[in-house]
Protein backbone atom coordinates (compact mmCIF):
# COMPACT_ATOMS: atom_id res chain seq x y z
CA UNK A 1 0.00 0.00 0.00
CA UNK A 2 1.20 3.51 -0.81
CA UNK A 3 0.35 6.39 1.53
CA UNK A 4 -0.71 9.69 -0.04
CA UNK A 5 -1.12 12.98 1.79
CA UNK A 6 -4.18 15.10 1.04
CA UNK A 7 -3.19 18.73 1.44
CA UNK A 8 -5.12 21.84 2.40
CA UNK A 9 -5.30 23.56 -1.03
CA UNK A 10 -4.93 27.25 -1.80
CA UNK A 11 -8.30 28.87 -1.13
CA UNK A 12 -7.84 32.33 -2.61
CA UNK A 13 -5.72 35.47 -2.63
CA UNK A 14 -4.46 36.44 0.82
CA UNK A 15 -5.88 33.35 2.56
CA UNK A 16 -3.29 31.60 4.73
CA UNK A 17 -5.47 29.14 6.62
CA UNK A 18 -8.86 27.43 6.66
CA UNK A 19 -11.07 25.85 9.30
CA UNK A 20 -12.14 22.22 9.03
CA UNK A 21 -15.89 22.41 9.59
CA UNK A 22 -16.97 18.83 8.82
CA UNK A 23 -15.38 15.54 7.80
CA UNK A 24 -17.61 13.95 5.13
CA UNK A 25 -15.98 10.52 5.45
CA UNK A 26 -14.70 8.35 8.30
CA UNK A 27 -11.33 6.73 8.83
CA UNK A 28 -11.38 3.36 7.08
CA UNK A 29 -13.87 4.48 4.40
CA UNK A 30 -13.22 3.58 0.79
CA UNK A 31 -13.17 6.61 -1.49
CA UNK A 32 -12.99 7.19 -5.23
CA UNK A 33 -10.98 9.88 -6.96
CA UNK A 34 -12.75 13.26 -6.72
CA UNK A 35 -14.95 12.15 -3.80
CA UNK A 36 -15.43 15.07 -1.40
CA UNK A 37 -13.91 14.19 1.95
CA UNK A 38 -14.09 17.37 4.02
CA UNK A 39 -15.82 20.75 4.25
CA UNK A 40 -13.59 23.74 5.02
CA UNK A 41 -14.29 27.42 5.59
CA UNK A 42 -12.33 30.66 5.27
CA UNK A 43 -13.29 34.31 5.65
CA UNK A 44 -14.18 34.36 1.95
CA UNK A 45 -15.55 31.00 0.94
CA UNK A 46 -16.81 27.64 2.20
CA UNK A 47 -15.75 24.71 0.06
CA UNK A 48 -15.46 20.94 -0.16
CA UNK A 49 -12.07 19.32 -0.78
CA UNK A 50 -12.04 16.29 -3.11
CA UNK A 51 -9.60 13.40 -2.89
CA UNK A 52 -7.02 13.36 -5.71
CA UNK A 53 -6.82 9.55 -5.55
CA UNK A 54 -8.86 6.43 -4.91
CA UNK A 55 -8.15 4.35 -1.83
CA UNK A 56 -8.92 3.96 1.85
CA UNK A 57 -8.76 6.80 4.36
CA UNK A 58 -6.05 5.79 6.80
CA UNK A 59 -5.95 8.77 9.14
CA UNK A 60 -7.33 12.24 9.72
CA UNK A 61 -4.57 14.59 10.90
CA UNK A 62 -6.93 17.26 12.27
CA UNK A 63 -10.26 17.41 14.06
CA UNK A 64 -13.39 19.36 13.14
CA UNK A 65 -12.94 22.96 14.24
CA UNK A 66 -9.15 22.93 13.79
CA UNK A 67 -7.57 25.81 11.85
CA UNK A 68 -5.07 24.50 9.29
CA UNK A 69 -2.48 26.42 7.26
CA UNK A 70 -2.58 26.25 3.47
CA UNK A 71 -0.27 23.52 2.15
CA UNK A 72 -0.45 21.30 5.25
CA UNK A 73 -1.51 17.65 5.03
CA UNK A 74 -4.95 17.03 6.54
CA UNK A 75 -5.45 13.33 5.84
CA UNK A 76 -3.64 10.17 4.73
CA UNK A 77 -5.08 7.89 2.03
CA UNK A 78 -3.78 4.38 1.36
CA UNK A 79 -3.73 3.39 -2.30
CA UNK A 80 -2.76 0.14 -4.02
CA UNK A 81 0.98 -0.49 -4.37
CA UNK A 82 0.68 -0.47 -8.15
CA UNK A 83 -0.74 3.03 -8.23
CA UNK A 84 1.65 5.66 -9.47
CA UNK A 85 0.77 9.00 -7.92
CA UNK A 86 2.01 12.39 -9.09
CA UNK A 87 2.27 14.84 -6.17
CA UNK A 88 1.74 18.42 -7.32
CA UNK A 89 3.85 20.09 -4.64
CA UNK A 90 7.18 18.25 -4.39
CA UNK A 91 8.99 18.36 -1.07
CA UNK A 92 12.73 18.86 -1.05
CA UNK A 93 15.43 18.87 1.62
CA UNK A 94 16.84 22.37 1.87
CA UNK A 95 19.24 23.78 4.41
CA UNK A 96 19.67 27.39 3.26
CA UNK A 97 17.74 29.76 5.53
CA UNK A 98 16.29 31.66 2.60
CA UNK A 99 15.09 28.50 0.81
CA UNK A 100 13.76 26.59 3.81
CA UNK A 101 10.50 28.49 3.87
CA UNK A 102 9.42 26.98 0.56
CA UNK A 103 8.38 23.58 1.87
CA UNK A 104 6.97 22.15 5.11
CA UNK A 105 9.30 19.76 6.91
CA UNK A 106 8.04 16.19 7.29
CA UNK A 107 9.26 13.38 9.53
CA UNK A 108 7.88 9.85 9.80
CA UNK A 109 8.70 8.54 13.29
CA UNK A 110 6.90 5.20 12.83
CA UNK A 111 6.07 3.84 9.40
CA UNK A 112 3.99 0.98 10.77
CA UNK A 113 1.58 3.38 12.41
CA UNK A 114 1.81 5.76 9.42
CA UNK A 115 1.82 8.66 11.89
CA UNK A 116 3.03 11.75 10.09
CA UNK A 117 4.07 14.91 11.90
CA UNK A 118 4.05 17.96 9.67
CA UNK A 119 5.30 21.43 10.43
CA UNK A 120 3.02 24.12 9.05
CA UNK A 121 4.53 26.11 6.18
CA UNK A 122 5.15 29.74 6.85
CA UNK A 123 2.96 31.61 4.40
CA UNK A 124 1.35 35.02 4.22
CA UNK A 125 -0.71 37.18 1.92
CA UNK A 126 0.18 37.69 -1.74
CA UNK A 127 1.44 34.07 -1.83
CA UNK A 128 4.66 35.06 -0.06
CA UNK A 129 6.60 32.57 2.03
CA UNK A 130 8.52 33.26 5.24
CA UNK A 131 11.08 31.16 7.08
CA UNK A 132 10.40 30.12 10.67
CA UNK A 133 13.05 32.59 11.84
CA UNK A 134 11.42 35.50 10.02
CA UNK A 135 7.97 34.50 11.27
CA UNK A 136 9.29 34.23 14.81
CA UNK A 137 10.77 37.73 14.66
CA UNK A 138 7.52 39.11 13.21
CA UNK A 139 5.50 37.52 16.01
CA UNK A 140 7.87 38.81 18.69
CA UNK A 141 7.72 42.34 17.27
CA UNK A 142 3.91 42.19 16.71
CA UNK A 143 4.17 42.80 12.96
CA UNK A 144 0.92 42.30 11.05
CA UNK A 145 0.81 40.15 7.91
CA UNK A 146 0.25 43.29 5.84
CA UNK A 147 3.28 45.01 7.35
CA UNK A 148 5.38 41.90 6.79
CA UNK A 149 4.31 41.80 3.14
CA UNK A 150 5.43 45.41 2.66
CA UNK A 151 9.07 44.72 3.57
CA UNK A 152 11.37 44.39 0.58
CA UNK A 153 13.45 41.21 0.80
CA UNK A 154 17.04 40.85 -0.43
CA UNK A 155 17.22 37.06 -0.30
CA UNK A 156 16.70 34.57 -3.09
CA UNK A 157 13.67 35.51 -5.24
CA UNK A 158 13.11 38.54 -3.04
CA UNK A 159 12.53 36.60 0.17
CA UNK A 160 13.05 38.15 3.57
CA UNK A 161 16.22 37.40 5.51
CA UNK A 162 17.05 37.99 9.14
CA UNK A 163 19.12 41.03 8.12
CA UNK A 164 16.14 42.47 6.21
CA UNK A 165 14.02 42.15 9.34
CA UNK A 166 16.65 43.76 11.56
CA UNK A 167 17.06 46.71 9.18
CA UNK A 168 13.31 47.20 8.93
CA UNK A 169 12.79 47.06 12.69
CA UNK A 170 15.61 49.54 13.19
CA UNK A 171 14.02 52.05 10.77
CA UNK A 172 10.57 51.34 12.21
CA UNK A 173 11.67 52.27 15.71
CA UNK A 174 13.46 55.41 14.49
CA UNK A 175 10.23 56.59 12.85
CA UNK A 176 8.08 55.96 15.94
CA UNK A 177 6.57 59.07 17.59
CA UNK A 178 8.65 60.65 20.35
CA UNK A 179 7.32 60.49 23.88
CA UNK A 180 6.94 64.28 24.04
CA UNK A 181 4.57 64.47 21.05
CA UNK A 182 0.86 65.05 21.43
CA UNK A 183 0.03 61.64 19.94
CA UNK A 184 -1.42 59.40 22.62
CA UNK A 185 -0.92 55.64 22.56
CA UNK A 186 -3.86 53.62 21.30
CA UNK A 187 -6.11 52.55 24.14
CA UNK A 188 -8.66 49.77 24.26
CA UNK A 189 -12.19 50.97 24.83
CA UNK A 190 -13.76 49.40 27.90
CA UNK A 191 -17.34 48.33 27.20
CA UNK A 192 -19.61 47.34 30.06
CA UNK A 193 -22.76 45.32 29.35
CA UNK A 194 -26.01 45.96 31.18
CA UNK A 195 -28.15 43.19 32.73
CA UNK A 196 -30.75 43.27 29.92
CA UNK A 197 -28.23 43.35 27.05
CA UNK A 198 -27.91 40.38 24.72
CA UNK A 199 -24.32 39.29 24.12
CA UNK A 200 -23.56 37.51 20.83
CA UNK A 201 -20.10 36.15 20.03
CA UNK A 202 -18.84 36.99 16.54
CA UNK A 203 -18.71 33.96 14.28
CA UNK A 204 -15.40 33.00 12.70
CA UNK A 205 -16.17 34.68 9.38
CA UNK A 206 -17.25 37.96 10.99
CA UNK A 207 -14.03 38.06 13.05
CA UNK A 208 -11.94 37.63 9.91
CA UNK A 209 -13.91 40.25 8.01
CA UNK A 210 -13.41 42.62 10.94
CA UNK A 211 -9.66 42.05 10.89
CA UNK A 212 -9.55 42.54 7.11
CA UNK A 213 -11.45 45.84 7.30
CA UNK A 214 -9.30 47.21 10.12
CA UNK A 215 -6.18 46.14 8.25
CA UNK A 216 -7.39 47.96 5.12
CA UNK A 217 -8.08 51.19 7.00
CA UNK A 218 -4.65 51.04 8.65
CA UNK A 219 -2.96 50.28 5.32
CA UNK A 220 -4.55 52.62 2.77
CA UNK A 221 -5.09 56.37 2.91
CA UNK A 222 -8.82 56.24 2.20
CA UNK A 223 -10.52 59.02 0.23
CA UNK A 224 -14.08 58.84 -1.17
CA UNK A 225 -15.49 60.88 -4.06
CA UNK A 226 -19.16 61.00 -5.14
CA UNK A 227 -21.05 61.67 -8.35
CA UNK A 228 -24.73 61.77 -9.36
CA UNK A 229 -25.79 59.89 -12.49
CA UNK A 230 -28.94 59.99 -14.61
CA UNK A 231 -29.68 56.33 -15.41
CA UNK A 232 -33.11 56.89 -16.99
CA UNK A 233 -32.07 55.31 -20.30
CA UNK A 234 -30.81 52.20 -18.52
CA UNK A 235 -34.00 51.86 -16.46
CA UNK A 236 -36.23 52.23 -19.55
CA UNK A 237 -34.11 49.76 -21.54
CA UNK A 238 -34.13 47.15 -18.79
CA UNK A 239 -37.89 47.44 -18.28
CA UNK A 240 -38.41 46.94 -22.03
CA UNK A 241 -35.98 44.02 -22.32
CA UNK A 242 -36.14 42.00 -19.10
CA UNK A 243 -39.09 39.72 -19.92
CA UNK A 244 -37.85 38.85 -23.40
CA UNK A 245 -34.32 38.40 -22.07
CA UNK A 246 -35.42 36.04 -19.31
CA UNK A 247 -37.46 34.02 -21.80
CA UNK A 248 -34.61 33.85 -24.30
CA UNK A 249 -31.61 33.42 -21.99
CA UNK A 250 -33.30 31.87 -18.91
CA UNK A 251 -31.54 34.54 -16.85
CA UNK A 252 -32.76 37.52 -14.83
CA UNK A 253 -31.60 40.88 -16.13
CA UNK A 254 -30.35 43.11 -13.32
CA UNK A 255 -28.44 46.38 -13.25
CA UNK A 256 -25.20 44.91 -11.87
CA UNK A 257 -23.89 43.50 -15.20
CA UNK A 258 -24.42 46.92 -16.81
CA UNK A 259 -22.39 48.57 -14.05
CA UNK A 260 -19.67 45.91 -14.40
CA UNK A 261 -19.48 46.45 -18.17
CA UNK A 262 -19.18 50.24 -17.74
CA UNK A 263 -16.55 49.83 -15.00
CA UNK A 264 -14.41 47.56 -17.18
CA UNK A 265 -14.50 50.14 -19.97
CA UNK A 266 -13.40 52.93 -17.63
CA UNK A 267 -10.59 50.82 -16.15
CA UNK A 268 -9.15 50.31 -19.63
CA UNK A 269 -8.97 54.10 -19.99
CA UNK A 270 -7.55 54.67 -16.49
CA UNK A 271 -5.40 51.56 -15.75
CA UNK A 272 -3.82 53.08 -12.63
CA UNK A 273 -7.11 52.46 -10.83
CA UNK A 274 -6.53 48.74 -11.50
CA UNK A 275 -3.34 48.42 -9.48
CA UNK A 276 -1.80 47.31 -6.18
CA UNK A 277 0.94 48.78 -4.04
CA UNK A 278 3.93 46.67 -2.97
CA UNK A 279 5.99 48.87 -0.67
CA UNK A 280 6.93 51.75 -2.97
CA UNK A 281 6.26 49.80 -6.17
CA UNK A 282 2.98 50.24 -8.04
CA UNK A 283 1.84 47.06 -9.80
CA UNK A 284 -0.54 47.91 -12.66
CA UNK A 285 -2.67 44.84 -13.36
CA UNK A 286 -3.10 43.84 -16.99
CA UNK A 287 -6.13 41.64 -16.32
CA UNK A 288 -9.38 43.34 -15.35
CA UNK A 289 -10.89 41.03 -12.75
CA UNK A 290 -13.88 42.67 -11.09
CA UNK A 291 -15.09 41.44 -7.72
CA UNK A 292 -18.71 41.97 -6.75
CA UNK A 293 -19.55 42.14 -3.07
CA UNK A 294 -22.37 39.67 -2.37
CA UNK A 295 -24.43 39.43 0.81
CA UNK A 296 -24.83 35.95 2.29
CA UNK A 297 -27.88 34.67 4.20
CA UNK A 298 -25.77 34.82 7.37
CA UNK A 299 -25.35 38.58 6.94
CA UNK A 300 -21.67 38.24 6.04
CA UNK A 301 -20.16 39.25 2.71
CA UNK A 302 -18.23 37.39 0.04
CA UNK A 303 -16.60 38.78 -3.11
CA UNK A 304 -16.69 36.42 -6.11
CA UNK A 305 -14.61 37.62 -9.05
CA UNK A 306 -15.54 38.02 -12.72
CA UNK A 307 -12.28 37.27 -14.53
CA UNK A 308 -11.36 39.32 -17.62
CA UNK A 309 -14.61 41.29 -17.39
CA UNK A 310 -13.52 43.59 -20.23
CA UNK A 311 -13.51 40.68 -22.70
CA UNK A 312 -17.11 39.62 -22.09
CA UNK A 313 -20.34 40.67 -23.73
CA UNK A 314 -23.23 42.01 -21.68
CA UNK A 315 -24.98 38.64 -22.00
CA UNK A 316 -21.83 36.92 -20.74
CA UNK A 317 -21.64 39.30 -17.80
CA UNK A 318 -25.31 38.67 -16.93
CA UNK A 319 -24.68 34.93 -16.83
CA UNK A 320 -21.50 35.33 -14.75
CA UNK A 321 -23.09 37.73 -12.26
CA UNK A 322 -26.16 35.53 -11.72
CA UNK A 323 -24.18 32.30 -11.51
CA UNK A 324 -21.59 33.63 -9.04
CA UNK A 325 -24.18 35.37 -6.87
CA UNK A 326 -26.41 32.28 -6.68
CA UNK A 327 -23.59 29.89 -5.86
CA UNK A 328 -22.13 32.33 -3.34
CA UNK A 329 -25.39 32.27 -1.37
CA UNK A 330 -25.39 28.46 -1.51
CA UNK A 331 -21.71 28.20 -0.42
CA UNK A 332 -20.90 26.48 -3.72
CA UNK A 333 -18.11 28.77 -4.96
CA UNK A 334 -14.78 27.26 -5.96
CA UNK A 335 -11.60 28.68 -4.37
CA UNK A 336 -10.32 30.24 -7.61
CA UNK A 337 -13.62 32.11 -8.03
CA UNK A 338 -12.90 34.40 -5.08
CA UNK A 339 -9.26 35.17 -5.83
CA UNK A 340 -7.39 37.38 -8.27
CA UNK A 341 -9.68 40.40 -8.07
CA UNK A 342 -8.16 43.70 -9.20
CA UNK A 343 -11.14 46.03 -8.55
CA UNK A 344 -14.38 45.68 -6.58
CA UNK A 345 -17.96 46.89 -7.01
CA UNK A 346 -20.51 46.90 -4.20
CA UNK A 347 -24.20 47.54 -4.92
CA UNK A 348 -25.69 49.48 -2.02
CA UNK A 349 -28.95 50.04 -3.88
CA UNK A 350 -30.23 46.53 -3.28
CA UNK A 351 -31.23 47.69 0.21
CA UNK A 352 -32.32 51.21 -0.89
CA UNK A 353 -29.13 52.83 0.42
CA UNK A 354 -28.44 56.07 -1.46
CA UNK A 355 -24.67 56.26 -1.03
CA UNK A 356 -21.77 55.01 1.06
CA UNK A 357 -18.04 55.10 1.68
CA UNK A 358 -16.88 51.51 1.06
CA UNK A 359 -13.61 50.17 2.46
CA UNK A 360 -10.97 49.13 -0.07
CA UNK A 361 -10.59 45.39 -0.60
CA UNK A 362 -6.84 44.86 -0.11
CA UNK A 363 -4.53 44.65 -1.97
CA UNK A 364 -6.60 46.65 -4.47
CA UNK A 365 -6.47 50.46 -4.52
CA UNK A 366 -10.10 51.32 -5.23
CA UNK A 367 -13.69 50.17 -4.76
CA UNK A 368 -16.84 51.50 -6.45
CA UNK A 369 -20.23 51.69 -4.72
CA UNK A 370 -23.50 52.24 -6.60
CA UNK A 371 -26.54 53.43 -4.67
CA UNK A 372 -30.28 53.04 -5.04
CA UNK A 373 -31.98 54.31 -8.20
CA UNK A 374 -34.71 56.83 -7.35
CA UNK A 375 -37.05 59.04 -9.34
CA UNK A 376 -36.43 62.71 -8.66
CA UNK A 377 -37.27 66.05 -10.28
CA UNK A 378 -34.14 67.40 -11.95
CA UNK A 379 -33.15 70.21 -14.28
CA UNK A 380 -32.86 69.01 -17.88
CA UNK A 381 -30.78 71.09 -20.29
CA UNK A 382 -32.16 71.29 -23.85
CA UNK A 383 -31.25 73.41 -26.90
CA UNK A 384 -34.41 75.41 -26.36
CA UNK A 385 -33.79 75.99 -22.66
CA UNK A 386 -33.85 74.31 -19.27
CA UNK A 387 -36.83 72.30 -18.09
CA UNK A 388 -37.67 70.24 -15.02
CA UNK A 389 -38.46 66.57 -15.48
CA UNK A 390 -38.76 63.29 -13.57
CA UNK A 391 -35.59 61.24 -14.03
CA UNK A 392 -34.12 58.06 -12.55
CA UNK A 393 -31.08 59.20 -10.57
CA UNK A 394 -28.32 57.31 -8.78
CA UNK A 395 -25.28 58.20 -6.69
CA UNK A 396 -21.96 56.43 -7.21
CA UNK A 397 -19.01 56.67 -4.86
CA UNK A 398 -15.39 55.69 -5.35
CA UNK A 399 -13.13 54.99 -2.36
CA UNK A 400 -9.48 54.99 -3.35
CA UNK A 401 -6.01 54.75 -1.85
CA UNK A 402 -4.61 58.28 -1.93
CA UNK A 403 -1.07 56.88 -1.90
CA UNK A 404 -1.64 55.77 -5.50
CA UNK A 405 -4.79 57.50 -6.74
CA UNK A 406 -5.08 61.28 -6.56
CA UNK A 407 -8.37 63.18 -6.44
CA UNK A 408 -8.03 64.12 -10.09
CA UNK A 409 -7.81 60.49 -11.21
CA UNK A 410 -10.65 59.49 -8.89
CA UNK A 411 -12.77 62.32 -10.27
CA UNK A 412 -11.98 61.45 -13.90
CA UNK A 413 -12.87 57.82 -13.26
CA UNK A 414 -16.28 58.75 -11.86
CA UNK A 415 -16.95 61.31 -14.59
CA UNK A 416 -16.23 58.76 -17.31
CA UNK A 417 -18.37 56.14 -15.53
CA UNK A 418 -21.21 58.69 -15.43
CA UNK A 419 -20.73 59.52 -19.11
CA UNK A 420 -20.94 55.89 -20.20
CA UNK A 421 -24.09 55.18 -18.18
CA UNK A 422 -25.87 58.38 -19.21
CA UNK A 423 -25.18 57.66 -22.88
CA UNK A 424 -26.34 54.05 -22.70
CA UNK A 425 -27.84 53.01 -26.06
CA UNK A 426 -31.52 52.51 -25.34
CA UNK A 427 -32.04 50.92 -28.76
CA UNK A 428 -29.52 48.09 -28.37
CA UNK A 429 -30.80 44.52 -28.45
CA UNK A 430 -29.33 41.20 -27.49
Amino acid sequence: MASIEIMMPRMGEGIIEATITKWLKKEGDKIAEDDSIVEVATDKVDSEIPSPVSGIISKFLFKEGDVVAIGVAIAIVNTSAESKIEISETKENVSNENDSELFPEMTIPNKQEEEIIIQKPIVATSDKFYSPLVKSIAKEESLSIGELDSIVGTGKEGRLTKQDMMEYLKSRKSEAPKSNTNIQPEQKVVVVSNPNDEIIEMDRMRKLISDHMIFSKHTSAHVTSFIEIDVTNIVKWRMAQKEAFEKQEKEKLTYTPIFVEATAKVIKEFPMINSSLDGTKIIIRKNINIGMATALPSGNLIVPVIKNADRKSLIGLVKDVNDLANRARLNKLQPDEIQGGTFTITNLGSLDTLMGTPIINQPQVAILAVGAIQKRPVVIETPSGDTIGIRNMMYASLSYDHRVVDGALGGMFLKRFKNILENFDINQVF
